[in-house]
């Protein structure tokens, strides 16, 4: 048995792939990702940027888009859309044998509308209508300005996967979101689902170059120690926030849990082994989104047990510790999410100014 399905079957985890490419949908690889335990699969505009620069597989749909009539951007869409919707159909059958559970492709709206409440609920709500599938989850940042328009989506029971988390408060009102908008929704509960995605690595390479610049023993022993601890807490609010009289109330209406999701897992620093942010956040009701030179390593060489509610005294005091020596964890997230929000927007600009050329090239 794959450690992918190992980690499902014995530990209640579901491995998704954090990539996609139109080769993989087209020549079966994305198939085979599943066949070894790939449970679903995340997309943001990096990766739709990597995927359609980086290759000449887009350029006929592309090219028949303009000559339909089509803009620059709608012509984007229509890539994403196609993509999206065909890794749906593959990945349609662990939906079903899931009953819901997993399954899912995720498609993040617009990164530009992050700030903007009102852009951001219609996006999302266009995007879902326009990819009408039960299996596509789409993708809200978690910015103050997001946290409407996802209660918005949940009431109307539209499946969310609530993105750039990297903080323990905002990771609370997502929860608090996700719960009124179940609440807020009418009758069954049971078709509506959503995953928090809590980024990991990047907390690690920003505060670690906070650390490396205080340079003091004590602030150098906490290095590559923050992602794993604010993981871990954030576990443990989960459990505490899905429990209680309110919660049961909704389960009585068939709600699923809101499971974190961990991003952002490969390992940044060479240093750190590469399994690290698998390895350390393995436990029930959760996701971990992998890159796929990630799976591999985990498949050579990861360890499959449950961790993730284990050393929470430890976790608690690398938070103190870092408070101590003078690392502002607000700050840090703020400046995490910022980043966060203007690289997606980055590349969703960039791409667009490169479809535009090619669409000159072509008239």
């Amino acid at each position: 048995m794959s450690k992918l399905k190992q980690l499902f079957e014995e530990q209640g985890q579901s491995p998704w792939l954090d990539n996609i490419r139109r080769g993989w949908i087209t020549g079966g690889e994305l198939q085979r990702w599943v066949d070894r335990g790939v449970r679903g699969l995340t997309s943001n505009p990096s990766i739709f940027q990597k995927a359609i620069q980086g290759s000449a597989e887009y350029d006929q749909e592309f090219s028949e888009a303009i000559a339909a009539g089509l803009d620059v951007e709608a012509s984007y869409w229509k890539l994403v859309t196609s993509d999206i919707e065909a890794a749906l159909a593959i990945l349609r059958p662990v939906y079903d044998q899931s009953d819901g559970l997993d399954g899912y492709v995720s498609v993040e709206v617009d990164p530009g509308l992050a700030r903007d409440t009102a852009a951001t609920e219609t996006a999302a709500r266009e995007l879902h209508q326009r990819i009408d599938e039960p299996n596509v989850y789409i993708k809200i940042p978690a910015t103050a300005e997001g946290l409407g328009p996802i209660r918005t989506m949940i009431s109307e029971r539209r499946s969310v996967n609530v993105t750039l988390i990297f903080s323990l408060d905002r990771y609370a009102e997502v929860m608090e979101a996700y719960i009124a908008g179940l609440e807020a929704a009418e009758g069954d509960l049971s078709d509506v689902s959503s995953v928090a995605s809590f980024f990991i690595s990047r907390l690690d390479v920003e505060i670690d170059r906070r650390l490396d610049a205080i340079g003091t023993p004590e602030a150098l022993e906490l290095r590559g120690r923050a992602a794993v601890a604010s993981g871990k807490l954030a576990y443990e609010a989960h459990k505490r926030t899905f429990a209680g009289a309110r919660w049961e109330a909704l389960v009585a209406r068939g709600a699923r849990v809101q499971r974190p999701l961990w991003a952002s897992t490969s390992t940044k620093n060479p240093s750190y082994p590469d399994t690290l942010y698998v390895d350390t956040l393995i436990g029930p009701d959760t996701v971990n989104t992998l890159p796929d030179k990630t799976i591999e390593a985990f498949e050579d060489h990861g360890t499959v047990d449950r961790t993730i509610d284990v050393g929470l005294d430890e976790a608690r005091s690398v938070m103190e510790g870092l408070a101590a020596v003078g690392v502002d964890i607000d700050d840090v997230t703020r400046t995490l999410e910022n980043e966060g929000v203007a690289a997606f927007e980055k590349s969703f600009d960039e791409l667009i100014d490169a479809l535009g050329e090619k669409a000159e090239r072509l008239a």
